[in-house]
């Protein structure tokens, strides 16, 4: 097996073990424009669920403040939509990281 599938794939199933490290280390440490392409493809599915948890961070916060004996409905629409986001980046990485070991 190539070291560059390998390196590649690795880079997508990191979202388990080093988040967005390891695909960042891969892509400036690397030469090969494969493994490089793959890297930041890869960085950039690990960064995607930052923005909806932020915006959950920020309603949670905004419901301890503002009422503290409910949830509000915006709390629970961002929980819904950051699980939702987290099972598909996951889904994904795994998906992609399988068709880069397997391709030819």
């Amino acid at each position: 097996m190539e070291t560059r599938k390998v390196l590649s794939s690795l880079c997508y199933f990191s979202i388990f073990f080093a988040g967005f490290l390891f695909p960042l280390i891969v892509y400036f440490a690397t030469g090969d424009e494969f493994t490089k392409r793959h890297a930041k493809k890869s960085l950039l599915s690990h960064l995607i669920p930052l923005i909806p948890t932020a915006l959950m961070i920020f309603t949670i916060l905004n419901d301890i403040f503002t009422m503290p004996d409910r949830i509000s409905a915006i709390t629970i629409i961002s929980m819904v939509v950051l699980l939702l986001t987290w099972g598909i980046v996951v889904i994904w990485n795994i998906f992609k990281g399988v068709k880069i070991l397997i391709s030819e």
